[in-house]
């Protein structure tokens, strides 16, 4: 069995990703797997763990049931699992999508202060996730967009410490907002200010190789080295590579240390195993545990990797 047919072999999540950006399929076929996202598999299941109030158990950010002392962070309030359902494709346009997100909406309140869910809260690492889900669902975020875009720091990044006195940026928000702002900008077409906010927070990555810290160059976390899936607010090479892809920016020579990060951990076969998970509480796994094979993490390098230098051929022979 080859790489491309491991990966086929998964969720419809998985699949249809697979089939645009690895495989020669047409677009229809992959717009054929993709629709599947709501009626089976993972997207399906999310989607039918949506709460009579709208939510996912029971909160914005943090279930309504949490009151600390559990390993890690729950992932199962809304946030987590809209940010899931949009990394897993759910089509916008769909019925489902349309009915989930009009109940968030409606319903949604942060725990911050009780602000309506896309109104965003104080924190711009969660204001940046949430911008870009209501981009990719829809959603008017544009209010939202302008106040992330005027508290950029001086070094051009974001974090969620500003509040605190912090003067200095965070890759983990940063990442947050540079994902919130690229949705927008593809959603709406954004504004000379939305794509001068987004170039700056990316110079801020780029001039730390996306991994080291800009006055020692040392690794700045060992942990960002590590990829995990799903990555929620959490920074890593390989999720940060794959936001420049997505950008449709050329591959900068400041990246090259990180792609040689992802291409050392191909496992013979071709593969990428699961470096880590952030602990807490999650709906369902959606990978077969640490130290394992990892589709999540596999799909994403092949496509970083082709972006960089065109298509990755599969090792002759490679098993799975």
């Amino acid at each position: 069995m080859s790489v491309i047919e491991w990966l086929l072999e998964s969720d419809p999540a998985i699949r249809w990703q697979v089939l645009r950006d690895l495989t020669r399929a047409s677009p229809d076929e992959a717009a054929a797997e993709r629709a599947r996202v709501e009626r089976e598999g993972w997207g399906a299941r999310l989607l039918a763990l949506q709460g009579a109030d709208g939510l996912w158990d029971g909160g914005a950010c943090y279930p309504a049931s949490y009151t600390g002392g559990e390993p890690g962070q729950p992932w199962t309030a809304t946030m987590h699992t809209l940010q899931t359902l949009q990394i897993f494709g759910l089509d916008p346009a769909s019925e489902a999508a349309r009915r989930a997100i009009s109940r968030v909406a409606e319903h949604g309140r942060w725990e911050h202060a009780g602000q309506r869910y896309f109104d965003g809260e104080v924190e711009p690492c969660i204001n940046g996730r949430t911008i870009e889900t209501g981009a990719c669902f829809g959603v008017d975020v544009s209010a939202l967009v302008e106040r992330i875009v005027g508290e950029r720091l001086p070094d051009g990044g974001w974090n969620c410490e500003a509040e605190n006195g912090s003067v200095r940026s965070s890759f983990h928000t940063t990442i947050n907002v540079l994902d919130g702002l690229l949705a927008f900008e593809r959603a709406t077409g954004g504004s000379p200010a939305v794509r001068q906010a987004r170039l700056g927070g990316e110079e801020y990555l780029l001039r730390r190789g996306l991994f080291r810290r800009r006055s020692t160059g040392e690794v700045a976390d060992a942990a960002y080295l590590g990829f995990a899936f799903p990555y929620y607010w959490h920074h890593d090479v390989l999720r940060a590579l794959d936001y420049f892809r997505r950008s449709g920016a050329g591959p900068d020579p400041r990246l090259a240390e990180a792609v040689q990060v992802v291409r050392s951990k191909r496992q013979p076969d071709g593969r990428w195993l699961l470096d880590r998970l952030h602990p807490g509480r999650v709906h369902f796994a959606l990978e077969e545990g640490v130290g394992r094979p990892s589709r999540w993490n596999t799909l994403r390098a092949l496509r970083v990797l082709d972006w960089w230098q065109g298509p990755a051929p599969d090792p002759a022979g490679a098993s799975a």
